[in-house]
Formats: structure tokens, sequence, C-alpha cells
């Protein structure tokens, strides 16, 4: 191994445009030394969600613009790099696209080697870049697009326990967000009027609690919310401010309830191998949501077991996840070359059967 890995990386698979610098150091230590990322929050906010044609418009605009500035804010120049990382998906395939282009003229210009990266496994890895997280570990990956829980044995290695079948946790909030006319993304605004809210008033479903997997489902769940909200509407006219905030309570309250009951199921099949270092860690933008991150927090006393939820800031897209995740790729002798594809589906577990539904967007994951 050189002194040090140097590593560019790069991320578009949704609607964050991101670029980041990582180096590790002979000692291993690793330290971000830039993380730029482009929202684009207010190009999709009049359309109650992220439209492929517009986010992979932006990526192509900005993506020369965010390397620049990452590689700028690092003080490095091409000379200085090691290998270039970037997510090859999956996600929208138009994004996708736009950064493994990106990628490739970059590494085709500078003969720098160039490597492929999930971007499911740049979310599941970060645990290892904030907490150097021994293999293997639980972990809970959830977001807009996926809920899932995976053991952890390796930057290619990962086994699937459980996940949901029809809309991911991220998906629900911003549906119920658009159901009772709150801003996007709904994460946050569901959150924080949920703060102000009786999470008892509504009493809402918690889908296949009575099953012994690790599955879970939330379809469900925003169809009840949305009758509830109807019901409302219709015996009083309209939604005051207090019933908005008790149905946000009542809804975080009850995928809460789910993750956290079947967090502990995927805990005890984890504990079952008995690791040496018992670790349950959470990432993905949802992996933001305070009451989750108690709720999981709660689990691991209960389990004695070490409990990891990286900086908000690295839980949403970004694109040190990905340098980092191509840093532990390229260490094991991963390379790409010119044929790399974009891929719109790309599950962690390459063993484990589809889970049934694999919610709106496909069987990603």
């Amino acid at each position: 191994m050189t002194e040090t890995l140097t590593v560019l990386g790069i991320e578009s698979s949704c609607d964050d445009t991101a670029a980041a610098v990582l180096r590790e150091t002979k000692d291993r230590r690793v330290e971000i030394l830039s993380s730029v990322v482009f929202g684009q929050t207010e190009l999709h906010s009049a359309f109650g969600g992220v439209v492929p044609e517009i986010a992979a418009r932006a990526h192509a605009e900005k993506l020369d613009h965010c390397v620049q500035d990452a590689m700028a804010t690092a003080s490095v120049t091409f000379a200085d790099l090691d290998v270039v990382a970037v997510t090859a998906g999956p996600g929208l395939i138009g994004g996708v696209i736009s950064g493994v282009m990106c990628a490739k003229g970059i590494a085709a210009a500078t003969g720098l080697p160039l490597v492929g990266v999930n971007h499911l496994a740049g979310h599941a890895l970060t645990p290892r870049l904030t907490d150097q997280v021994p293999y293997p570990y639980l972990m809970l990956l959830v977001s807009g697009g996926h809920c899932q829980f995976l053991i952890a044995r390796g930057p290619d290695e990962f086994t699937r326990l459980g996940g949901t079948i029809d809309d991911a946790p991220g998906e629900a909030f911003d549906k119920t967000a658009r159901l009772l006319g709150l801003p996007q993304p709904g994460g946050p605004s569901v959150q924080a009027e949920a703060e102000n809210g009786d999470p008892k008033r509504f009493r809402f479903p918690r889908p296949l609690m009575d099953r012994a997997d690790c599955n879970m489902s939330y379809s469900g769940l925003k169809t009840a919310l949305m009758r509830v909200r109807d019901q409302i509407v219709s015996e009083k006219g309209g939604l005051s401010r207090q019933d908005r905030a008790d149905l946000c309570a009542g809804f975080q309250a009850a995928v809460v309830d789910v993750v956290v009951a079947k967090a502990k199921r995927a805990l005890e099949q984890y504990m079952a191998e008995a690791p040496t270092q018992p670790t349950i860690a959470v990432a993905g933008g949802v992996a933001a949501n305070t009451a989750i991150r108690a709720g999981l927090q709660t689990l691991c006393a209960e389990f004695q077991t070490a409990f990891v939820a990286p900086p908000l800031r690295l839980c949403t897209d970004n694109a040190a996840m990905i340098a980092y995740a191509g840093l532990e790729r390229f260490k094991t002798g991963a390379r790409d070359d010119m044929s790399l594809s974009a891929r719109p589906r790309w599950p962690l577990d390459k063993t484990s059967p589809v889970l049934i539904g694999s919610g709106k967007k496909g069987a990603k994951a």
C-alpha cells in the first residue's frame, strides 16, 4: 500500500449531484477532504416529487462544477488522485448515466483507475467511514427508495434479512406530506409537525406485525391516513393545524413501531451468529428521523448492543460515502473499465430472492 490513497467520489443516483475527495493514510485513518452536494429541491418542488428527466438534466449541468468545487476545496489536482469512484446504480437511470459518463471521462483523460459503486453499499458502509465499525454488523438502510436489514460482512458481501415489500418509509413520508399539504421532502416536514401532535389520537395500523419475518409494508399505512384525513375534512370542512399535527404524530409513531419491532427480529438473527463486537447501524435519508433513532437506541440498550448513526450530512445522499465504498473495493483489487454500465437495479444481496412488490420503483434491492 502507498503512503496514502486519495479518492474522488461522484454521486448522482437521484436528485443530489455530489462530489467528494477522501484520503486514507498509511495508518488507515480516513479523512473527508471535501464533500460538495448540489441539491435539486427547488427544481422538483412544484411536482410533489422527483421528476427523472429534470433530475438527469440538472446532473448533466452540475457534475463538472461539483467535481471542480470538491477538488478545489480539498486542494488537490488530478495528479494527486489514486482512483475515481462513481455510483453505477441503482437509481434513476438518467442521473446514474450522467455520473458514470463523467467518471469515465475523468478516468480516460487522466489514466486513473475507475471503480463502480453500488449506491446502497455507499450507505451500508458509511458506519465504517465514520466509526470504523468492524465486520460483521447489522445495518438498517432506510431511505426514500429503500428499507432493508442487512448483515454487512465485507465491501461486497451482504446478507439481507428483510425489507419493505412495497413503499419504503421515505416514500410513505413523502406521500403523507402531499396528502396533508406539507412541503417536500416529506420526512423533515412530517417530523416537524409530529413534534406538536398527539400520537395517541389516531391509532394507525402496524402492518405485518403478526409475521415472524423482518419484512415491512407501508402502503396500507399511507392509505389509512388518507381515509382518516378525508373523514375529518368531511365532518369539519377542513383540517385544523392540530388535526394535521396529530395525523403526523400518529403516522410517525406507527412507522417507528414497525421499524423497531422488525429491527428486534433482525437483531435476534444477527446476535445468533455471536459477533465479537455486536453493532447495529442505521443510514439513509430517513435515518435522520429522531424518533426512529430514539427507538433503535432503546432497543440496542435492551440487547446491550452498540448503536451507530452517522452524522445527518452523511445519512442523505453524498459522494463521501461513494468515495469510501470505492476505496474499500479498490483495496480488494476491484477495477472497472470503459464497459462499466449504469444500472437502474442492483441488489446488494445477490443470493436472496427478490422481495414481493419491491417498491414502486421495482426490485432495486
